[in-house]
């Protein structure tokens, strides 16, 4: 049975909360604020969820998960190293488009999780920024990239698509679609047409 169906109270509370976090921030949100918002007393969504940090840690380590999990797709397939990077930007503007608010709170509240999963979190997030980094070098040893600095590359990469869960919403005149290839064609091809004359 598909869970598109009908989603259960907690995928409810999970969905609201990364809502909250994102516009209240963690430390901003209490239990009472979700409990509000999806129509349940505080004490019933102990049913469901154990706490806060639980579902911050939940949704941090879906997005993770979620990211390493295509990475590791990506990575094995047969496509040259630029094909590679197109598929990891699209990957990232689609999550930030299908999952915006979680996205944000993984990308702005991890420093929240309790220690144990903080560290653990921190080795998810480098191994996947490592890997990425990995490709790129493997594209300049290949001779389809420039041979630029790694970690300057990657981080500028990962920072232009990183805007979109702050900027992008469907009603600014800009497709889903056209948004893609629009920072596709200036991350691999930049803005001058110079070498085209």
């Amino acid at each position: 049975m598909s869970k598109k169906f009908k989603k259960s109270k907690r995928d409810v509370i999970l969905e609201e909360a990364a809502k909250l976090f994102k516009e209240r921030g963690y430390g901003g949100t209490s239990m009472r604020d979700l409990a509000e918002k999806v129509g349940m007393e505080a004490p019933s969504m102990y049913n469901h969820i154990r706490s806060k940090d639980e579902i911050l840690e939940i949704i941090c380590f879906h997005i993770a998960n979620s990211y390493v999990s295509q990475l590791t797709r990506i990575e094995a397939s047969e496509d040259t190293f630029t094909d590679k990077l197109k598929a990891l930007i699209k990957l990232h503007i689609k999550m930030m488009i299908e999952d915006g608010a979680a996205v944000s709170v993984a990308n702005n509240d991890w420093k929240f999780l309790p220690e144990d999963k903080l560290k653990e979190f921190k080795e998810i997030r480098r191994g996947y920024e490592k890997r990425f980094a990995a490709i790129l070098e493997q594209g300049v040893a290949a001779g389809e990239f420039h041979n630029v600095n790694i970690s300057v590359s990657l981080f500028t990469i990962l920072s232009a698509v990183r805007w979109v869960e702050l900027w992008y919403r469907p009603n600014r005149g800009v497709s889903a679609k056209a948004l893609e290839e629009t920072i596709i064609t200036i991350l691999l091809n930049g803005l001058s047409k110079q070498d085209e004359e």
